[in-house]
């Protein structure tokens, strides 16, 4: 298992569709493994494949820690299909909404997200997976398929959070730097 570099908003496997996973093989058990390493070191609880620069249909999660979630809320969902309810952008609360993204480090904006949400896909053994949440696990279930359809949760944001984020991310100078990854092992950037 290894810790692998996080991409960066702005970078082009954050903004393409994924593609189906046809085959569980080692090069994907070994991704997956990967991911969890690095969702791990990076403090996070959710973390698409494209986050780490493969273009294939595969999350990671971990919200263990949320009372509401429960212990089994830990696992990889392999092809997802989303279902939740609609939601108006500008329905987010500044106090309960806030998301973050391990794609848009250091940053965090209020988000409108369904209440709920499930997915379904395999596991690595090519099981049905059904993962159902409210609350944090719902948030996460809805940002990692927003992230393997090829869109940032930045991009739900409200129009005045649209344009504090874009002013977040140019103040931080990852573009002007030419940062395309961050390394959550040395939480350094990587520029091109």
């Amino acid at each position: 298992m290894a810790v692998r570099p996080i991409t960066v908003i702005g970078h082009k496997a954050l903004h393409q569709p994924t593609r189906k996973v046809r085959e569980v093989n080692d090069e994907v058990r070994t991704l997956v493994a990967d991911m969890f390493e690095t969702m791990e070191a990076a403090e996070g609880v959710g973390l698409a494949a494209n986050q780490v620069g493969v273009r294939l249909r595969i999350f990671v999660y971990d919200c263990t820690h949320d009372p509401e979630a429960g212990p089994d809320a830990r696992g990889v969902v392999i092809n997802p299909v989303l279902e939740k309810e609609h939601v108006s952008p500008l329905s987010a609360d500044p106090e309960e909404d806030g998301e973050g993204c391990l794609s848009v480090p250091g940053e965090a904006f209020p988000t409108a997200r369904s209440d709920w949400a499930r997915v379904t896909g395999t596991d690595l053994e090519g099981h049905e997976v059904v993962v159902e949440g409210t609350g944090l696990l719902g948030r996460c279930l809805q940002h990692e398929t927003d992230h393997l359809d090829g869109h940032l949760y930045v991009e739900r944001l409200s129009p005045e959070d649209k344009r504090r984020a874009r002013d977040a991310v140019r103040d931080r100078g990852w573009e002007a730097r030419r940062v395309t990854k961050w390394d959550p092992a040395t939480q350094k950037a990587e520029e091109v």
